[in-house]
């Protein structure tokens, strides 16, 4: 099995680079590598737990599984409040676009619920938000607009668990 190899901290800045232009090609997979290797180096180097919560997620529709727990794993290493309520809210977002894109049975009651969970992420973060940034308030518009154009996602139906009755 070959052994990794270790980044310099000097390469730190040219190598985020290319994590936005992989993104930016959408090559989530080499994005995430270099975010790896980064912060192998440099382990608390918020930029790259950011970049690498956001490759995770852009993987979210290419049908290999959703990685909601790795992504969600990488909330607690955010130093900031609001990074860590508004990156909830990105997970749970793109994780309902993600369902709706591979449909199937009840994939719209679930992510309506997806939906409504970025929407409560999008409002805490709305509270610890810096003067002048309002990214929240504009993602948590984006949900609300998205389920009014698509009236028929909706809160799930209770099921009714009546008895059989045998006969």
């Amino acid at each position: 099995m070959p052994e990794l190899k270790l980044l310099s901290k000097e390469a730190i800045p040219a190598a985020m680079a290319r994590v936005e232009r992989y993104r930016l090609l959408n090559e989530p997979e080499q994005a995430e590598s270099i975010c790896l290797d980064i912060l192998r180096c440099d382990a608390d180097n918020q930029e790259a737990v950011i970049a690498l919560l956001l490759a995770i997620t852009d993987q979210f529709a290419n049908g290999t599984g959703p990685r909601v727990s790795e992504a969600r794993e990488l909330l607690p290493k955010l130093r900031d409040e609001y990074e860590r309520a508004y990156y909830a809210g990105i997970i749970s977002e793109r994780r309902a676009r993600a369902l709706l894109n591979q449909g199937g049975p009840g994939s719209g009651f679930i992510a309506y619920e997806w939906f409504r969970d970025a929407m409560i992420c999008y409002e805490k973060a709305e509270v610890f938000r810096p003067p002048g940034n309002d990214d929240a308030i504009l993602r948590w518009n984006t949900c609300a607009r998205f389920l009014m154009r698509h009236p028929h996602l909706a809160p799930g139906q209770e099921e009714n668990l009546e008895p059989l009755l045998l006969e």
